[in-house]
């Protein structure tokens, strides 16, 4: 016959594991007030100490993981909104880490944690005061939404969002390029990260692919307004590559003449020329016989 427990010996039972939980919670309590006695100047940030990594806290909380991803959260908003807290900003990815590992499928912190990251970094910047500093909390806000990415891959607002940065703040336009093709593949992304993607083909200054891409979202536009918008950025990317020939047979004939051409009709009569381009409107483009510079007669955005 099968053994079962009698009610006094459950009873004892839970009531120990009470009893260890109310012991842990005081120890936890007792902790948190001995560090907040400490000094903030002698030790600053000295309020995160009494949080424990994320895989202890995987089996102290009891399988209240989601629970205690809530609480360090939004604790977490507050501690970053303190603005006495000198170096708060080197616990950042530690802190977040800690957030997404109790709950993979928490999305607001990988996306709040980054855009603390990336702002306290634009600040750093405007002030000229660590250019350091700067650079690694990008590198953390990419290293949070990598790891937003990576726990919840059917999202795909974790890569746009690094692309966004790579593209925008950091100006790394091959790595704006790599996150942005990645959100592509995401079942749901929307059909104008593909238009990020050609512009920032274009910023690395591959022209030649830049020119293919738009074509294709030219050709494959679903409405005239994304077929205009296609129009005038093929209209620039052609006026760049037309430039940089113009200019480079300019720079050419000064090389060997002393002096810039008068015009471009000189550079097809001497030969450094076999034809003289024209925009893709079919209008001539403007020369500056002073700089050897080229130009469109419009700006690509008002045609």
């Amino acid at each position: 016959m099968a053994k079962t427990s009698s009610p006094k010996k459950g009873m004892a039972t839970t009531f120990l594991l009470a009893a260890f939980l109310m012991a842990t919670a005081g120890a936890f309590a007792a902790l948190k007030v001995r560090t907040d006695k400490v000094v903030r100047e002698t030790l600053p940030g000295s309020s995160i100490i009494y949080i424990p990594s994320g895989k202890f806290l995987k089996y102290a909380t009891f399988g209240y993981r989601a629970l205690a991803a809530d609480a360090i959260y939004l604790w977490a908003i507050q501690y970053y909104s303190t603005p006495t807290i000198d170096d708060r900003f080197d616990h950042l990815d530690h802190i977040f880490a800690i957030i997404n590992e109790l709950d993979p499928r928490y999305q607001d912190p990988y996306e709040v944690g980054a855009m603390i990251a990336v702002q306290e970094a634009r600040n750093a910047s405007d002030r000229l005061r660590d250019e350091a500093l700067s650079f690694g909390l990008i590198r953390t806000a990419f290293a949070i939404l990598d790891r937003g990415a990576a726990n919840n891959p059917d999202q795909w607002v974790y890569p746009f969002n690094a692309g966004h940065v790579a593209l925008m703040t950091l100006k790394d336009y091959p790595l704006a390029e790599k996150y942005f093709e990645q959100c592509m593949k995401i079942p749901g992304a929307p059909e104008f990260v593909e238009r990020l993607r050609a512009n920032a083909i274009f910023k690395k200054g591959d022209l030649r692919t830049s020119w293919e891409t738009w074509l294709d979202i030219y050709k494959k536009a679903p409405d005239e307004r994304t077929k205009k918008i296609a129009s005038n950025h093929l209209y620039n990317v052609k006026a760049a590559i037309d430039s940089a020939a113009l200019e480079d047979a300019a720079a050419k004939y000064r090389e060997r003449f002393g002096r810039t051409p008068a015009d471009l009709e000189t550079l097809l009569r001497t030969g450094f020329l076999r034809e003289v381009p024209k925009d893709m409107d079919g209008e001539d483009y403007l020369y500056d016989p002073a700089t050897g510079k080229v130009k469109t007669v419009i700006s690509p955005w008002r045609r």
